[in-house]
């Protein structure tokens, strides 16, 4: 991703602080800030914000030790810093007041610590406060061709990744849940990714039923279904998959209808994403073929959530949000039938929004066996 790119958001950001009536925006170290900078960070106890006003510079405010270090990842020209032993509140305080931020209505990271956010409301106590959100989720919620072309590369190691899983076969009976989550974050990063976007689920038998299982001992057995739902990141873009498999042998009938069923749903849903329906629609799409087959309590989740940064963001396809999909929003498709106790099927794809409709991120055998 060149630096331009994160050049070019700033700009955007600081029209949308106007747009939405805002005097500034801080973030810390979030997907916020990576998103404007390019520079990847985890909270930590010291001070370390990037200030973007409606009308001025941007500022990276950071601990003396992170000095070069951000220079080198970003094209942020003004750059302040404050080293251990300084007051790091009282030159907040400072730059919020160089910036013409000490009063005004500012925006902060929504997933900002509440220790940082009251230093910020101390060195502008006249100031009126919001989440950034406000300005930057419609910015980041329709993805920029870097961005769908690192989206795109993730998914492909995702994609590559299962087509290992299917070639295990019988081999795969035996192995516990962990050892399968192992083996899967090995081939994700033999296929050219970067760690995993989330906890790897592998679901064996009843533990399928619960949508969010992780995995655990469980040993994977004949017959039995495996919901394996994982993704790798590249450049910082996750994927996110699901295809539920069953190893070896032959699964309970009703889980044949069950697959067929979900498969159904998710073809459906896909087949009704395209720009001006509602995110409601596409949810829709896919719950009336899962109720028409009679296990509409069994689908307990949305249908879908945006991925970008965040693997979790808007828009989220779910009933009641009536927001118009556009070109270039990317979010997944993942209907899904859980019967406790039993066994659990979902099948998801990432789906970008095309001009005329959209374009599957992932394209492998979504069936069982």
């Amino acid at each position: 991703m060149t630096e331009d790119v994160h050049a070019e958001r700033r700009e955007r950001a600081a029209a949308r602080l106007r747009g939405v009536g805002a005097d500034g925006l801080v973030c810390f170290p979030s997907r916020n800030l990576q998103y404007l900078t390019g520079f990847v960070e985890e909270p930590g106890e010291r001070h370390l914000f990037l200030v973007v006003p409606a009308a001025g510079e941007p500022t990276l405010f950071v601990p003396a030790l992170y000095e070069t270090q951000v220079r080198e990842a970003t094209t942020v020209d003004a750059v302040r810093t404050w080293a251990d032993g300084d007051d790091p509140a009282a030159a907040v305080r400072e730059l919020l007041g160089d910036l013409g931020l000490r009063e005004g209505r500012l925006l902060v990271d929504d997933t900002m610590w509440a220790t940082f956010a009251q230093d910020l409301r101390d060195a502008a106590p006249d100031a009126e406060w919001g989440l950034a959100s406000e300005a930057l989720a419609a910015l980041r919620v329709r993805k920029d061709a870097a961005e769908v072309d690192a989206l795109r590369a993730a998914a492909v190691a995702a994609d590559e990744a299962v087509r290992d899983l299917r070639n295990l076969g019988a081999d795969a009976v035996g192995m516990t849940e962990c050892a399968l989550a192992d083996q899967i974050a090995d081939r994700l990063a033999a296929h050219g990714g970067e760690g995993v976007s989330f906890e790897t689920i592998v679901g064996a038998g009843p533990n399928g039923a619960k949508p969010h299982h992780g995995h655990g001992d469980r040993e994977i057995r004949a017959g039995e279904p495996v919901v394996l739902d994982f993704g790798t990141r590249v450049d910082g873009y996750p994927s996110d998959q699901t295809r539920t498999l069953v190893f070896d042998g032959e699964p309970p009938a009703e889980y044949r209808r069950v697959h067929e069923t979900v498969r159904e749903a998710q073809a459906a849903a896909v087949a009704a994403v395209e720009p001006g329906v509602a995110a409601e629609a596409v949810d829709r799409a896919a719950r009336e073929v899962i109720e028409d087959a009679g296990y509409g309590d069994a689908f307990v989740h949305r249908t879908g959530h945006g991925v970008g940064l965040d693997v979790h963001e808007e828009p989220y396809v779910v009933a009641g949000n009536d927001r118009e999909l556009q070109p270039r929003m990317v979010f997944s498709v993942e209907p899904g039938v859980y019967l406790d106790g039993r066994f659990g099927c979902r099948i998801e794809d990432l789906v970008v929004v095309t001009e005329d409709g959209c374009e599957r991120l992932n394209g492998t055998d979504r069936g069982w066996r």
